[in-house]
């Protein structure tokens, strides 16, 4: 029987942090193995949550909260499985940590960062703005330790940050180590990543300054963003009053993911109310195949519709151009109800991209198997392994956390059958 009755949850994102603590507060030991330097997952680089348009941090910090009152969660973060191995109630799991550089004396100082004289692009903010290699993600970031990136630093030959730090928390010896769990089920919570931008050629995606995401989107509206929360277009900093969303970008698209990614039409509404309530004159335009708001968001969308100065227009965008002159985004568009093509200008255009799997490009080791699209293959599972969230479909927060719940009892019930 595995020790303690442990439950492993890869992935610290929303879904793996609510099926840890749930685990953990019915009297399981529950271990969170995240690949990142912080717990929070995408839901910490959103500004609010559709429908309720309330800010991710407020159930982050919630969670990290009950994470830190409760001794029977384990995380380990800069961590990756290697191996699974074992049946229901006994798999052995081996999980490499990479390096911190930075060990439990650090108390957010911000010397070392302050000190570093490295820059690198900032992922947490999608290479919107740059942050120092010795660095933390945001001001809730959990835990609230400094990493330093490996790939940036640039080691002793550097060690500014060293001499900076007044706690001896840097040690640029750290080196890489294994942990070996055993564990009586599984949970594979590993989350999503972005569509990549940059395969859409057509829509200028990674080409044209001023267009973006819809998660750098989410960023300038963020208060610990790039732009403390102003909307400014990424060229010139300029204040955003015309603004178009491109919808399935990438999305539905056989050439790209075929699949609707769930989130998109609720995501760019919701943008549609940032850049409505930060700028009283702006207009918005939200190019659509369908607008797909499930069950209780449909008055979400009724409630956005009804504003004057957004538009929502049925149609396809055929061509993305920049104009040099003014920095301004060019669409040509099919408008399918009113039967023609139009060609206007916007200020900034943010693409709605799809929602991809982690697991799509970064499996899991052990035996389990996936979808085409990379998701994981839910009938294939061994018992005693589940997957939760959008590990195995695309699906926003709400349901994460309700699923995240279910799978909390059914790996306690893998526990119990092991005795």
């Amino acid at each position: 029987m595995a020790e303690n009755k442990k439950i492993l949850i890869i992935g610290g994102g929303m879904s793996g942090l609510t099926a840890a603590v749930e685990t953990a507060e019915a009297g399981n030991d529950a271990v969170i193995v995240e690949k990142t330097p912080f717990l929070g997952g995408r839901v910490a680089q959103l500004n609010k949550y559709f429908p309720k348009l309330c800010p991710p941090n407020c159930g982050l910090e919630i969670n990290f909260k009950r994470i830190k009152n409760n001794a029977d969660v384990t995380f380990y973060t800069l961590a990756e499985v290697e191996k699974i191995s074992g049946e229901e109630g006994n798999y052995n799991v081996a999980v490499k940590l990479q390096p911190r550089f930075i060990n439990d004396n650090c108390t957010g100082c911000n010397a070392c960062a302050e000190a570093c004289p490295v820059e690198m692009p900032n992922e947490f903010n999608f290479g919107l703005d740059k942050t120092k290699t010795a660095y933390i993600a945001h001001n809730q970031a959990f835990p609230f330790k400094y990493a330093i990136d490996a790939r940036y630093c640039k080691g002793k030959a550097c060690a500014k940050c060293v001499d900076a730090c007044k706690y001896n928390a840097i040690d640029l010896d750290m080196k890489a180590e294994t942990v070996n769990l055993n564990v009586a089920s599984v949970v594979i919570a590993t989350g999503w990543d972005p569509y990549d931008a940059g395969n859409l050629d057509i829509l200028g995606g990674g080409k044209i300054k001023n267009v973006i995401t819809n998660m750098q989107m989410e960023r300038l509206a963020s208060p610990n963003g790039p732009t403390s929360g102003k909307i400014l277009r990424p060229s010139d900093n300029k204040e955003v009053k015309n603004i178009a969303f491109v919808q399935c970008a990438g999305s539905r698209d056989e050439n790209h993911l075929p699949y609707c990614s769930y989130i998109c039409c609720m995501a760019s509404l919701k943008q549609a109310t940032y850049l409505r309530e930060q700028y009283p004159d702006s207009k918005v335009r939200i190019f659509y195949i369908d607008i797909r708001t499930p069950g209780r968001y449909e008055q979400f969308y009724w409630k956005v519709k009804e504003d004057p100065n957004v538009t929502l227009t049925k149609g396809k965008v055929a061509k993305v151009a920049e104009d040099t002159a003014t920095g301004d985004v060019e669409l040509v568009v099919e408008d399918v109800l009113a039967g023609k093509k139009i060609t206007e200008k916007y200020e900034m255009v943010v693409l709605a991209t799809g929602m991809v799997p982690s697991t799509k490009n970064f499996k899991i080791p052990g035996d389990i198997s996936y979808t085409n699209d990379g998701f994981v293959a839910m009938s294939s599972l061994k018992k005693g392994i589940y997957a939760v969230g959008t590990a195995k479909n695309p699906v926003d927060v709400a349901k994460s956390v309700q699923e995240a719940t279910g799978v909390a009892i059914k790996s306690i019930q893998s526990a119990r059958r092991s005795k």
